[in-house]
């Protein structure tokens, strides 16, 4: 059986899976959940912090229910150290930590993916190179 590969998941991969209020979003999400036996899956006590915020107490037990069983990854000082470093070198901005904070538990942890629909900071060109350049720093 080939080796598994670490899928980082931030909350909006989760979150999408039951919005209905993007039907190609939540298609595509949940066609990567249909081949979820190819991959070892990784969520942070930063991604539940952020199910726990959910806007309905239904949708919150069906999104700690979907991701029982995935490992949760505990917040370090390695991971505050280099989300700091992302925010000190302009990869996203101050006023989003947690982003950073998502990056940096893949990279500390070795996770070779890390899933976001968060287009406006964590996938964006920018963010990528900056984090890219940090890391190799690093």
């Amino acid at each position: 059986m080939p080796r598994r590969l670490k899928v980082y998941l931030d909350n909006s991969v989760i979150s999408a899976y039951f919005d209905k209020r993007n039907p190609e979003r939540k298609r595509i999400t949940e066609a990567f959940f249909q081949q979820e036996e190819r991959f070892e899956m990784f969520i942070s006590e930063r991604t539940l912090d952020e199910i726990d915020k959910a806007h309905s107490y239904k949708l919150r037990k069906k999104m700690r229910c979907f991701v029982e069983g995935y490992a949760v990854l505990e917040m370090t000082d390695d991971v505050k150290r280099l989300a700091e470093e992302y925010l000190r070198y302009g990869a996203l901005p101050r006023s989003h930590p947690d982003d950073a904070r998502h990056i940096a538990f893949a990279v500390i942890n070795g996770i070779e993916y890390l899933l976001s629909w968060n287009f406006m900071h964590i996938v964006r060109m920018r963010t990528r190179k900056i984090v890219r350049m940090v890391n190799n720093l690093e």
